[in-house]
């Protein structure tokens, strides 16, 4: 399995080959459609992510000593977002996530290309994956 670092590194690469950024919009569009349905029982309150414009749900489960993160949001921009962080840090270890940087964001200049509301909203779903990354990490402990 790659690292967070090398699946950071594909992203990078994915998204660079795309000078106009309408075109990267497609893509994370393209991304969010790809990504599985989260099933009616997580679209709770509880999993709604505090600070985003849009709905967005985040559901974390730890299996065999790792993080399996579902999500969904109802905007398409915003799913595709979630797709990225979710390919980036699910079925890693708390630790891992613990110990990694989201460099791909800047490195894509997807910050600078969302609105204010959407941009604090992707700070807010890198925090809350890092929240229950420590969560699961103080409950093995």
């Amino acid at each position: 399995m790659a690292t967070i670092e090398e699946i950071q590194e594909e992203i990078i690469e994915e998204f660079t080959g795309f000078d106009d950024w309408l075109d990267r919009y497609q893509l994370l569009i393209d991304m969010g459609s790809e990504q599985e349905p989260l099933p009616e029982e997580y679209k709770t309150e509880n999993n709604l992510i505090e600070g985003c414009q849009s709905r967005v749900w985040l559901q974390a489960d730890l299996v065999d000593g790792k993080i399996i993160f579902r999500a969904e949001s109802d905007a398409l921009i915003v799913k595709g977002i979630v797709s990225l962080l979710i390919k980036v840090y699910s079925g890693r270890t708390p630790d891992e996530i613990l110990a990694s940087e989201p460099f791909f964001v800047e490195a894509i200049g997807l910050k600078e290309h969302l609105s204010p509301t959407r941009s604090n909203g992707l700070v807010a779903m890198i925090k809350q994956m890092k929240l229950y990354a420590l969560a699961f990490k103080a409950k093995q402990n």
